[in-house]
């Protein structure tokens, strides 16, 4: 039977769509019933009348879990954008009682979260105490993704990852700058600032293989017909100081990381000269205006004048 627009919206009901998202999220019924705290048999029937109403299988059922059929992806383009619209409503209408409040979700590449979120985020959470931030790591590329899928409101990555044609929405954010960072007593440790292509004969500490700096390193050296040459690879920054104080290599990283893990008695940042070491960081939405409340006042305290280094924020 065709539904019309009226009876298809009561014969849905929130609480279905939001353990179908749950069900995508996790790849399993059970798991997502815990997250929902409900009990199994009661989410498996939730699930079976869901697809009874729109008259179409929405999942794959397996004894691995569960896969969506190409209903189920639409499905879930859809249920996030409405429960999205239910989170702004919530997030709006509570402004009018005790403040803003609310749940931010926000992805960041390790770069930003070192050198900038923490006063950011920090200065935020003094003024919009009842707002909670979950802040997870990621790479730009998978940043990217997270916002354009809608499993994050907020993304901050690195603005060369996005290219011609893109479909999120974008601000600035900040800027940074690499820098080789070498032993002292290095070969090179007396430079103020050199290319990059000086750097090559050295052996290297990197980061992951999808990571934008090792990209950049990669395109740089192939751009002279030459390679890195790595000797370790890490997953974060800390780890590569201490590799390369100990004499595994030298790394590049942004400087102002570099700076605040303060290992400026063992290690030394020579600037490099290229214009792919000037680096553009972006805040990223699918759409800042259609963001909850709480997400929305989050991307415009990142995006707003920068406060002097002597004011106070209470």
């Amino acid at each position: 039977m065709q539904l019309t627009g009226r009876s298809f919206a009561r014969r849905l009901d929130v609480t279905s769509l939001q353990l179908f998202v749950s069900v995508c999220e996790l790849g399993s019924i059970g798991r997502a019933a815990e997250r929902e705290n409900i009990a199994v048999s009661a989410a498996s029937k939730r699930l079976s009348d869901l697809e009874a109403v729109l008259e179409t299988t929405l999942l794959y059922r397996h004894t691995r879990g569960v896969d969506l059929t190409p209903a189920g992806e639409s499905l879930l383009y859809h249920a996030r954008a409405v429960l999205a619209g239910f989170q702004r409503m919530q997030a709006d209408l509570s402004e009018y009682t005790s403040g803003v409040r609310g749940h931010v979700r926000m992805h960041a590449v390790i770069s930003a979260i070192i050198q900038f979120l923490p006063e950011d985020l920090g200065a935020f959470a003094r003024a919009h105490p009842m707002v909670k931030i979950d802040l997870e790591e990621h790479l730009s590329a998978d940043v990217l993704r997270a916002v354009r899928e809608g499993t994050t409101e907020l993304g901050i990555c690195n603005a060369a990852v996005l290219g011609p044609g893109h479909s999120l929405e974008t601000r600035p954010y900040r800027e940074d700058q690499l820098a080789l960072v070498v032993p002292l007593g290095h070969a090179l440790a007396d430079r103020a600032a050199l290319p990059f292509a000086e750097a090559l004969a050295f052996d290297h500490v990197g980061l992951h293989s999808n990571s934008s700096i090792h990209l950049a390193m990669q395109q740089a050296a192939a751009a002279r017909g030459e390679a890195v040459r790595l000797r370790i690879q890490v997953t974060g920054l800390d780890a590569m100081c201490r590799m390369i104080v100990n004499g595994m290599g030298i790394g590049v990283m942004p400087r102002r990381a570099f700076e605040l893990m303060q290992m400026r008695d063992a290690l030394v940042a020579i600037d490099l000269l290229e214009d792919w070491a000037t680096r553009r960081i972006s805040l990223v939405a699918r759409d800042f205006d259609a963001l909850p409340m709480p997400s929305r006042k989050l991307a415009e305290h990142l995006t707003g004048p920068l406060p002097h280094p002597m004011d106070k924020q209470f």
